[in-house]
């Protein structure tokens, strides 16, 4: 997709911090982390949000939850980890490209909003 900031990611034309990557899927971090431990995982294929995981494309999604713990024990999360992917404008979606956050490191608190 044009102008898609994570598919320039995945591309190789944006530098990241990488954590991860294989054919299907990258985890690199968050320039701006929200805990001390703040890695994104997306899928290389251009999938806009939730919405549009579809029986074509949902094996990579399924690919992301398969590598996760994985990930996370690279990070050092072996205390817990919370998994964050936000959908839409009202859902606060800033990179309209599917995208997941690892966040750890630390004590999160409970509320969510």
């Amino acid at each position: 997709m044009d102008n898609c900031v994570f598919c320039g990611i995945a591309e190789g034309t944006i530098p990241s911090k990488k954590v991860y990557e294989d054919d299907m899927i990258l985890a690199f971090y968050d320039l701006e982390p929200q805990a001390p431990v703040h890695v994104l995982v997306i899928p290389k294929q251009h999938i806009s949000c939730a919405d549009e995981i579809n029986e074509e494309n949902s094996g990579v999604i399924a690919r992301i939850f398969e590598k996760i713990p994985a990930i996370a024990a690279s990070l050092g999360l072996e205390n817990g980890y919370r998994i964050v992917n936000n959908c839409g404008q009202h859902g606060c979606q800033s990179v309209k490209h599917m995208h997941f956050h690892i966040l750890g490191g630390r004590q999160l608190g409970g509320q969510m909003v």
